[in-house]
């Protein structure tokens, strides 16, 4: 058994190359041994969004608190609350993030595959997150 101490792992800012707006990443573990699985807690202010991107082997969100978006390539934005589970399967191009005025924390779990996590294309525009595209 291995507890890790929460403040052994410090919170880094979401990189402006990969993500729109606030945002706070939390590691919460990352792959050990023969496991591929790693988890972040990531906040995102109102407005704030990741860019487009894929996983290799898919990725879950489990909503921790408040409200969100989600929406994958050609689908509707969808709105999702604390309680929700979002499962995006392997290459599915996709982003998430806040809605417009309320923050939003989910926990993030994909896993490696060939030690590669996701893949980062283009940011969201204003005008994909308003939904007018």
């Amino acid at each position: 058994m291995e507890i890790t101490d929460s403040r052994s792992l410090p919170s880094a800012e979401g990189p402006d190359e990969y993500f729109t707006g606030d945002t706070r990443i939390d590691p919460l573990f990352d792959p050990q041994d023969d496991a591929r699985a790693a988890a972040a807690s990531v906040t995102f202010e109102p407005g704030a969004r990741t860019a487009w991107h894929t996983h290799p082997l898919g990725q879950r969100l489990v909503i921790t608190s408040g409200c969100g978006l989600v929406q994958r390539e050609d689908g509707p934005i969808e709105q999702v609350r604390a309680g929700d589970v979002v499962w995006f399967p392997p290459g599915e191009k996709h982003w998430h993030g806040a809605s417009p005025d309320k923050a939003m924390t989910h926990i993030a779990i994909q896993e490696e595959l060939d030690g590669e996590v996701v893949t980062w294309m283009e940011h969201v525009t204003d005008d994909e997150y308003e939904g007018n595209e």
